[in-house]
């Protein structure tokens, strides 16, 4: 997040950028940035935007000339009004004030600059006019099948073979690879050296020496074909040619780079299920509809039962209950009143209000949660892949020693012709074809055997965070509690027949929509419904059965209506409210007089596997943190039961970022798991993100694994699949260098035959193969 520090007159500006591919692209452009007197910078990859605070003075060109500068396009996204942005103050609870960008948004304008702050989010990661990778991937692979063939197989090397194979290769290594060249390039401007620069250096190597050799040596010859013998030097070095390694290799990293893009989608789709939760009209207290966008402050409109609530306002008339759980995790409605305080996007029931609307746009809270996802999206597009750390080192570990390859053979003598030739050799044994298979096979087949256990993971990132992670913070709503209220204990009076009572209270509740009515019903069964209902807002509500007025409601509404309440029934209630909701109920003696015959305590149960669960995670070695918007009572209730000690209760969502930034910054690596939209920045702001599958499309999108069924079980086995998939890819990189380096020598010292690079290779490669689908018997 962009630091507040007070640098004077300021301005922010959003900054589209086009072509950036990895972490390093990221790392580039805000170092470009940020070398701007006075400018600070964040980038995201995800949505391929820079969010960029700037002194007001300085022209917005300045800003594109420094992206420019660094390799890439790209344009300020012009303002909805000219106004400049004002920041808003977020209080977050037991944590610092964090300021958020408001908005930009004058009376009248679009209301709505949450939408078109994020609307640039690309559903590929090429840039606009490019051909998308998936098109260069599936071309490249059927041309280069037969150039594998024939180059790997001696027996379908027909006449002219070597002409056929440079004619399909050639797309496949300069369009085909063209990102990765484009990037070698960028990385090349800056003196970085990345796998990309590998890919490039090899399959360029392979190819060029291959045309040289059709055009100026004796490989164009038809009839010729590759050496048989494995050992030896080559006798004439102008015969080889190696296209089919410079187009297993393009084919093989474009999958890699594929897989990714997927992962880059998928993160940026978390803002758009954030933003979709808005709604797209609202009715003014006058009768008529208009867009959201034309809604301002200090507008009155109107929320009818079972609508979504239009934007964050004051309750000025009416009473209804307010379904927050997407903000708090509570899995109760909240009854509101004039004077009440309602959220955007929440949900309505039970009455119709009048609301005066004190934020839009950007103002209102579920603009801030999608502004903290994105903020959070920063810290995780910086996870640089584990490819290229290596190649850092091994990419100039190898050019220098085809310099001294080149060197040697000709202070000892050799003909100049020689000593080029086993220089080459050098890179072209040196490019990465087991490589290339050595991360995305291991994900394919990683992934692949979590989908068939009801587990999507999003990448290789996610993969690398599992295995590092050593607390898991769960939420409580949704994640190890169903999510929904039940019955857990009926309380009747000494002389009533608890099923009797049940029943009775079932009879006023069955004509309610309310999640606490619903639980009531579902647990007495079929039933008649009561005669004269009459609902009582906030309080409860009464009608007629069997002849007698029964109310059903909060003990507040037994003490309004003087209703007796037994000692025995009065400890029940007390009991009660600190495991859960209790409803109160009852009806007329026979001297008329109310009185409290029955106590039902309704609660959100613990998942039956929820026990299971947190005790496989804490013998993995990890930490449990409940970390929960719902009441302290309810969730020390829950831990308890779990065997969770460590309890964090009434966090809002900018307060689960803020307690997840907090855990981090005691050294811990952190997962967070959860379902809701109140999740969804904790999740995106963790090291590794877990959604439940029954939670909101917000939390799914934000998340780096999600589980496909909600069973708490299968966080379980995702952490287990995700450390084992990660363990597979680093033995796959390992025996993939290791192969590499091991023919490096004789290439070095011109023993390297093409049957021999050639084995070598495919032995790497069927290898890391091999190695992954071992995975398939994960789980």
């Amino acid at each position: 997040m962009i630091d507040d520090t007070d640098r004077g007159a300021t301005a922010e500006a959003v900054l589209d950028i086009e072509g950036m591919t990895c972490a390093s692209c990221v790392a580039r452009v805000e170092k470009k940035l940020r070398r701007v007197d006075g400018v600070d910078a964040a980038v995201n990859l995800a949505t391929e935007t820079a969010r960029v605070r700037y002194p007001a003075a300085l022209d917005t060109t300045a800003l594109v000339d420094a992206v420019r500068a660094a390799g890439y396009d790209a344009r300020v996204r012009p303002r909805t009004a000219s106004e400049p942005p004002q920041p808003v103050e977020v209080t977050v609870p037991g944590g610092e004030l964090d300021a958020v960008t408001g908005g930009d948004v004058a009376p009248g304008a679009d209301a709505r600059p949450a939408q078109s702050e994020h609307a640039h989010m690309h559903e590929t990661a090429d840039a606009p006019g490019t051909t998308p990778l998936r098109v260069r991937l599936r071309v490249s692979l059927v041309l280069a099948v037969p150039v594998i063939a024939v180059g790997m197989i001696p027996a379908l090397q027909f006449p002219g073979w070597q002409w056929m194979s440079l004619a399909l290769a050639t797309p496949i290594v300069l369009w085909g690879g063209w990102p990765f060249h484009r990037a070698t390039l960028r990385n090349a401007r800056h003196g970085a050296a990345t796998m990309d620069t590998l890919i490039t250096l090899g399959t360029f190597a392979a190819y060029l020496w291959s045309v040289w050799a059709l055009l100026f040596g004796s490989a164009g010859r038809i009839g010729i074909r590759h050496e048989v013998m494995l050992f030896g030097p080559v006798h004439d070095a102008t015969s080889v040619v190696y296209f089919e390694v410079a187009a297993a290799v393009t084919v093989f990293l474009l999958l890699g780079r594929v897989i990714e893009q997927r992962s880059t989608r998928r993160a940026g789709a978390a803002l758009r299920s954030l933003l979709d939760l808005g709604a797209r009209e609202a009715e003014l207290a006058d009768g008529s509809r208009i867009d959201i966008s034309r809604l301002a402050v200090g507008d009155e409109f109107v929320v009818r039962p079972g609508a979504t609530v239009a934007t964050d306002g004051e309750v000025v008339d009416g009473r209804a209950s307010i379904d927050e759980s997407m903000l708090t995790g509570e899995s109760l409605p909240v009854d509101v009143g004039p004077g009440s305080t309602v959220t955007g996007g929440t949900i309505a029931s039970g009455g119709r209000l009048v609301v005066r609307a004190t934020g839009v746009g950007e103002q209102t809270r579920l603009a801030r949660i999608a502004r903290l996802v994105e903020d959070a999206q920063l810290g995780k597009s910086r996870v640089q892949r584990l490819a290229d750390r290596i190649s850092g080192v091994f990419v100039p570990a190898v050019i220098v020693l085809a310099v001294l390859t080149l060197v040697a053979w000709l202070v000892a003598g050799q003909p100049i012709a020689a000593g080029f030739t086993a220089a080459v050799a050098v890179l072209i044994i040196a490019c990465p074809c087991a490589l290339g298979l050595a991360t995305p096979i291991a994900i394919l087949v990683g992934t692949g055997r979590a989908a068939q256990l009801g587990i999507l993971v999003t990448g290789p990132a996610a993969l690398e965070s599992a295995e590092r992670i050593d607390t898991i913070v769960l939420d409580k709503t949704g994640t190890l509690t169903a999510g929904r209220m039940s019955v857990t204990r009926v309380t009747p009076a000494r002389a009533q027949d608890a099923e009797a009572a049940l029943q009775r209270v079932a009879s006023v509740e069955r004509g309610s929509e309310h999640p606490i009515a619903r639980a009531i019903v579902a647990a007495a069964g079929d039933g008649e419904v009561a005669r004269d209902l009459e609902a009582l807002p906030g309080r409860g509500v009464t009608g007629i059965v069997d002849g007698v007025r029964v109310f059903a409601g909060r003990p507040a509404l037994a003490a309004e209506l003087g209703a007796a309440l037994s000692p025995e029934l009065a400890a029940a209630v007390e009991a009660g409210e600190q495991r859960g909701t209790v409803v109160v109920a009852g009806w007329a003696d026979a001297a008329g007089q109310p009185e409290v015959r029955v106590v039902i305590e309704i609660a959100d149960t613990v998942r039956p596997q929820s026990a299971a669960a947190v005790a496989r995670l804490r013998e993995m070695g990890l930490e449990p943190v409940l970390l929960t918007g719902d009441n302290p009572h309810v969730a020390r209730a829950v831990a308890a039961e779990l065997g969770i000690l460590s309890v964090r209760a009434g966090v809002l969502p900018e307060g689960k970022v803020a307690e997840i930034a907090a855990l981090r910054a005691e050294g811990r690596t952190v997962a967070m798991v959860g379902d809701g939209v109140n999740d969804a920045a904790a999740l995106a702001s963790a090291d590794l993100g877990i959604a439940m599958g029954g939670g909101t499309d917000a939390a799914l999108h934000a998340s780096d694994v999600a589980l496909m069924r909600d069973d708490p079980r299968g966080i379980v086995t995702a952490v287990a699949l995700s450390r084992r998939t990660m363990r597979v890819i680093r033995g796959n990189l390992f025996w993939a260098f290791a192969y590499n380096v091991a023919a490096l020598p004789l290439a070095a010292l011109g023993l390297l035959n093409p049957m021999l690079a050639g084995a070598a290779m495919a032995f790497s490669s069927v290898f890391v193969v091999l190695n992954s689908l071992r995975l398939r018997r994960a789980g």
